[in-house]
């Protein structure tokens, strides 16, 4: 049930995938080689998160072992912030490709819609550049022309600007990936995707633990905490169980190799409707940003979601 979303370009994309986000180099290759041997084929990464290299030696091992073959793995990475000159695009695609030890990406995606100084980050708030997502989607389009991004998308959009980036695309979106979960059900969002044929892919699905605005405590929602005491399952795969029943992909990140077979836990069972509907009585979360500053583009939290929150 729902084991893959069908994509826009055609492409079957996994709906359970490993989210690399703050795995340490030292085990990230390790919780890949672990994951797809639990039978997870969708491994999410990024430039920025700093261990593709890892990644790349853990599919390599996967790879020379048969465990499977390329054709099997649906791989995602996403271009960095101070990349985002069209002249910079393919330098940085290749530099995933050789990090990961690939030919091509299955999905590469437009990371956050800020543009950084090359070479720069986050730190110093005059690295700000104002951004140009139609220059950077141009350049992006030509990869995927040459079949080195067998799709492409976006990541951290909101409804407008994603409305933006689609009425001058000449190749759709086929992606935006959000953080997204019970907490933060992105309810404008998930109907404006819905409508427009872009597919929704859920980041943090259980939280955002780690980040500069703070954690919200998916799991100790009572609501979820109930539903997972009648299905007996856990207070996870719920929240999981939830964003898949939803349409969304889901990509929650961990290490551990119990949670990794826990969160593939969300196939052999169904919500009801009405149990459904109860998410939408959960109190949403309001999300603050690093990137919100006098220098950015976007001065208040507000603006980068475009009142979405």
């Amino acid at each position: 049930m729902e084991r893959h979303f069908v994509l826009s370009t055609g492409a079957m994309m996994p709906s359970v995938g490993l989210a690399t986000w703050q795995l340490d180099p030292a085990v990230v290759g390790d919780a890949v080689y672990a994951a797809v041997k639990a039978g997870y084929r969708h491994i999410d990464c990024a430039a920025d998160y700093g261990n593709e290299k890892e990644v790349g030696l853990g599919l390599q091992k996967l790879f020379k072992e048969g465990v499977v073959r390329r054709q099997d793995l649906f791989i995602t990475s996403k271009i960095w912030c101070d990349h985002h000159a069209q002249e910079d695009v393919p330098e940085a695609l290749q530099q995933s490709l050789d990090d990961l030890q690939l030919d091509y990406l299955d999905l590469y995606l437009i990371h956050w819609p800020f543009k950084l100084k090359k070479g720069t980050g986050l730190s110093n708030p005059e690295n700000y550049v104002t951004p140009d997502i139609p220059a950077t989607w141009e350049a992006m389009e030509k990869l995927y022309d040459v079949g080195k991004a067998r799709a492409i998308g976006v990541s951290n959009f909101s409804s407008k600007k994603l409305s933006d980036l689609l009425a001058i695309a000449r190749v759709r979106p086929a992606v935006n990936q959000v953080e997204c979960h019970p907490l933060w059900q992105q309810a404008k969002l998930h109907s404006f995707c819905q409508l427009t044929g872009v597919h929704l892919s859920a980041h943090a699905p259980l939280g955002s633990d780690g980040t500069a605005w703070g954690s919200c405590r998916v799991l100790e929602e009572p609501a979820i905490v109930a539903i997972a005491e009648r299905f007996r399952k856990s207070p996870a795969q719920v929240a999981l169980r939830w964003n898949i029943q939803m349409g969304h992909s889901v990509l929650p990140e961990t290490e551990t190799e119990e949670r990794i077979r826990e969160n593939l836990g969300v196939y052999d069972w169904c919500m009801a409707d009405e149990l459904v509907a109860n998410f939408y009585m959960i109190r949403q979360a309001d999300r603050g940003q690093v990137f919100v500053n006098p220098h950015s583009p976007y001065r208040t939290v507000e603006e980068l979601w475009d009142g979405e929150i």
